[in-house]
């Protein structure tokens, strides 16, 4: 899965009508929503939509004929694997008809040039560890963390025997970054999901 590191756009003209696309990247369904609200062109004829993050998704044909609009955006979004994204497509009528098929290839052709040009990025799914030491360990441990890439420490809390690390790792890299761990301790660290 990818999703867009920054917003895109695209425009087309398709038998006299102006199609335009724009699309961002979204991290809730009320980003998913201002977005759509401030992209809209109240001049235009229809201002159609879909977003996808995660399990949820939406989609809304703003008055064409139902099925040829948001839903063919909602393909363009799936199509391409993008996630966290929201996408309006807005249309000015050119006078020309373009039946139901034609509106289905215009509003999800649109959608998908507009995705197509985007810059994206990988998302990686993250997993988050609590790592506790001594503090005989805990210099080595947190140098050794902090050189891997797209490993984060997140938190850290000390008592009288060493400290709390919250650790955030790519889920894939999870038993390879415990066994380092536990290597470089001599199983001293505790390692634990956290809760």
């Amino acid at each position: 899965m990818q999703t867009l590191t920054s917003p895109a756009r695209f425009e087309q003209e398709i038998r006299k009508s102006r199609f335009l696309a724009n699309a961002a990247p979204i991290a809730s369904e009320s980003e998913a929503k201002a977005f759509i609200a401030a992209t809209g062109d109240t001049s235009a004829n229809h201002n159609c939509w879909a977003y996808r993050l995660g399990g949820i998704y939406r989609f809304n044909d703003d008055g064409e004929p139902s099925g040829t609009a948001g839903k063919p955006i909602l393909q363009a979004i799936d199509g391409q694997e993008i996630d966290g994204v929201a996408v309006v497509v807005t249309r000015w009528f050119g006078g020309i008809l373009l039946g139901s098929g034609g509106l289905i290839r215009a509003y999800g052709g649109t959608a998908a040039s507009c995705l197509k040009l985007a810059e994206k990025t990988e998302i990686i799914a993250m997993a988050r560890r609590m790592i506790c030491c001594g503090f005989g360990d805990l210099a080595l441990v947190k140098a050794r963390l902090t050189a891997m890439p797209q490993v984060t420490i997140s938190g850290e809390s000390y008592d009288g025997e060493g400290a709390a690390l919250t650790v955030d790792m790519p889920e894939s890299r999870t038993g390879e970054i415990v066994r380092l761990v536990t290597d470089l301790t001599s199983s001293r660290a505790r390692i634990s999901a956290e809760e």
